[in-house]
């Protein structure tokens, strides 16, 4: 059997002196990662009305090159895949702290 006594000396003050050293805290705080989400909604919204304004710009006759169209779309359609994974995951970790004990 391992002696796990050693192990009863770490504190959290040891832990965060040590993540400090061997920079594992990284530096973005919660507030950057939630601006850079948030900007990445907003790049969503933006490739999703550019895709609904080429839609229209062919519904209407004004372009006719079918390529620009599927280009818009694609775009769009993998920002709003990307966003929804991301959510996902964000939920998922959510749903992991809330059951931890505590």
């Amino acid at each position: 059997m391992m002696n796990i006594g050693a192990v009863t000396g770490v504190t959290s003050d040891y832990v965060i002196d040590f993540a400090k050293k061997n920079d594992l805290l990284g530096s973005e705080s919660f507030q950057s990662v939630l601006d850079t989400a948030m900007e990445q909604i907003d790049e969503t919204n933006l490739l999703q009305n550019r895709a609904e304004s080429e839609e229209i710009r062919f519904a209407l006759g004004k372009a006719e090159n079918t390529h620009d169209l599927m280009v818009a779309e694609t775009k769009a359609s993998v920002a709003l895949q990307y966003t929804v994974e991301v959510r996902d995951k964000i939920i998922e970790a959510y749903n992991h702290i809330m059951q931890m004990q505590v």
